[in-house]
């Protein structure tokens, strides 16, 4: 059997665990052939395709990104995108595919899947917001540098009596900004689920130096919800849209630190740590999440589960329609962030 592997969105820690334990577990344990597809979705379409073998994952477990390369390629974006894809399946005598992605890269696969395709699916986003999966893996790396820069801007921050704004990613789901805040001990968390104002972060200030505290840490996603006085959204992203439709995000931070500081009279500034949180090695955790993916994923395959997503909920690796996957994202729970809400100073 021949099957294909493609890892689509962006890089991610964990990625290239997920790889190996494809590789080892098709070739080994099957005696498969493995075809690794170049740069997400668009290496179906323009025929970047190479065998990947055992030789090509030996000593990836502990390297970031992947070693496929990746894209935002939509393979529905163009009108023939799918009968391409079908053609690739032909040339490169794929039997089955694993697509390891996020929300736009599990959305298409689960689209191709149900138009007859024989593919199943991998969760993989830093943002740990797929639906159907306890954690994605590259979540617990992202969360833990999250967590480390917090922890230095502490000491900044309270050498210099200021106020620190540290925006962190999250586009829909703010599980980044709220369990590193939580670990880093921030008084603000702001993320896209619970809508704030200016007005009401400058007060959360006013109350902690009150109090006679002269720093503040506030952490903030990029998709944070945030008003000023008038009801109008402080941060209005450009216009600059991917091919799955996403505004690119990132700049709230600043114009939170400029309406803090007006408000307040605190120094304060910001720090963005954008592509920083997705980059290096992935932590024992997403190392270890990966490779329970991949061999899953083979499995999957051999069992022709087509049509479906391996996940982790609690410690069992489990199997969900990719339906259910992409139907809706997981987002935090008013329950979880009022726990947050308790550290708030």
């Amino acid at each position: 059997m021949r099957i294909g592997v493609l890892t689509g969105g962006g890089d991610c820690p964990g990625l290239n665990a997920v790889l190996r334990a494809i590789v080892k577990r098709a070739v080994r344990s099957h005696g498969w052939e493995v075809a690794g597809v170049r740069h997400g979705w668009r290496g179906l379409l323009v025929d970047e395709v190479d065998v990947l073998d055992l030789d090509d994952v030996s000593g990836i477990l502990p390297r970031g990104g992947t070693i496929l390369g990746t894209s935002r390629t939509n393979p529905y974006h163009d009108p023939d995108g799918e009968e391409r894809v079908r053609r690739a399946f032909q040339t490169h005598r794929l039997e089955a595919l694993i697509a390891i992605g996020g929300e736009d890269t599990l959305g298409a696969a689960n689209k191709l899947a149900a138009s007859g395709l024989p593919i199943v699916g991998v969760p993989k986003t830093i943002d740990n917001d797929v639906n159907g999966t306890d954690y994605t893996f590259g979540f617990d790396t992202a969360m833990t540098v999250a967590t480390e820069a917090i922890d230095r801007l502490h000491t900044t921050a309270e050498s210099h009596d200021r106020v620190m704004v540290v925006e962190v990613m999250g586009r829909h789901a703010g599980w980044i900004a709220l369990e590193a805040g939580i670990a880093g001990g921030a008084d603000l968390i702001l993320i896209p689920e619970f809508p704030v104002t200016t007005k009401e972060i400058g007060e959360m200030v006013t109350r902690r130096h009150d109090r006679g505290k002269s720093f503040s840490i506030i952490v903030v996603a990029e998709g944070a919800q945030v008003s000023d006085d008038s009801g109008a959204p402080l941060f209005v992203p450009g216009e600059k849209r991917d091919a799955f439709g996403h505004v690119r995000l990132g700049g709230i931070a600043p114009a939170i630190a400029e309406q803090v500081e007006a408000a307040t009279g605190f120094e304060t500034r910001y720090t963005v740590l954008g592509h920083i949180q997705r980059g290096g090695s992935p932590t024992a955790f997403d190392r270890v999440l990966g490779s329970r993916f991949g061999v899953a994923a083979v499995d999957l395959v051999a069992e022709k589960g087509y049509g479906r997503m391996v996940a982790v909920q609690g410690t069992r690796i489990v199997t969900i329609p990719l339906t259910e996957a992409v139907g809706s994202m997981k987002v935090v729970s008013p329950e979880l962030y009022e726990t947050a809400r308790v550290f708030f100073s």
